[in-house]
């Protein structure tokens, strides 16, 4: 299937590892000029010589601490200067956090919800009106699960994450631009090694996930991919699970 994603644009966040990286690889095999940023430079420079060995175009490069104040609206500016306007937006940086308690501090919270949702939805607004001026764009949330097991400052992020991307679906809809998230399941990451042992993934992957196994994060950036091209003109305001089977809601 031809994507029709040759000569587009896209800006990926949390480029340096995993799910990340994984989809910048993936729209630059499809011919897209992306501007990776993150905050680990080498890294970055790494995943360009591995897109260019690739035969993909070089990729512009930012780093930057997404959690800065007005890192969101400086990063649309220096990808639309490397780029010319975002055409896509892949919004793949974030993090979990351990369980807290229901006193606990305010600003665990706030650091929680701004590094998860708020910084999300400031970049976004700001690429939009590029996407508007372009009558095209796509919008890519990686979330995560909405199933609280605990109280996770993380999970009520990724909840508001996809009450507000269904909302601003509708509202820019009419300009061409889709708006999906895809909440990973088990992804094998930078992340995922450091907190979990083998022995518990094989046990959890026997246990609870259909398909047996931790995916690999190529297997998510598939769909993010076709979600990013215009092939995908009629999807927008999903929520997508990467998981294996793993979640247990039927919708």
């Amino acid at each position: 299937m031809d994507l029709q994603l040759k000569d587009k644009t896209a800006l990926v966040t949390g480029a340096s590892q995993g799910i990340g990286r994984a989809i910048a690889k993936g729209l630059a095999a499809e011919g897209v000029r992306v501007c990776i940023a993150a905050r680990r430079r080498e890294l970055l420079e790494e995943l360009a010589k591995e897109i260019t060995a690739a035969g993909g175009i070089e990729p512009a490069i930012v780093v930057v601490d997404i959690m800065q104040e007005g890192a969101p609206q400086q990063l649309a500016e220096e990808a639309k200067r490397a780029l010319g306007g975002t055409g896509i937006l892949i919004n793949s940086a974030g993090g979990s956090q351990p369980a807290i308690p229901f006193d606990a501090p305010e600003s665990d919270w706030e650091h929680g919800m701004t590094l998860n949702f708020v910084r999300v939805r400031q970049l976004t607004h700001a690429v939009l009106p590029q996407m508007i001026a372009a009558n095209w764009g796509r919008v890519i949330n990686i979330s995560g699960k909405s199933e609280p097991e605990r109280l996770l400052t993380a999970t009520s992020a990724k909840a508001a994450i996809h009450a507000w991307a269904k909302g601003l679906s509708r509202e820019v809809g009419k300009h061409g631009i889709t708006v999906n998230s895809i909440p990973p399941g088990r992804i094998m990451s930078e992340q995922i090694l450091r907190k979990y042992p083998p022995e518990f993934r094989a046990e959890q992957s026997a246990r609870e996930i259909p398909v047996g196994r931790y995916g690999e994060p190529e297997e998510l950036a598939a769909l993010a991919v076709f979600l990013s091209s215009p092939v995908a003109a009629y999807i927008t305001g999903t929520v997508m699970p990467v998981d294996g089977g793993l979640r247990r809601y039927a919708f």
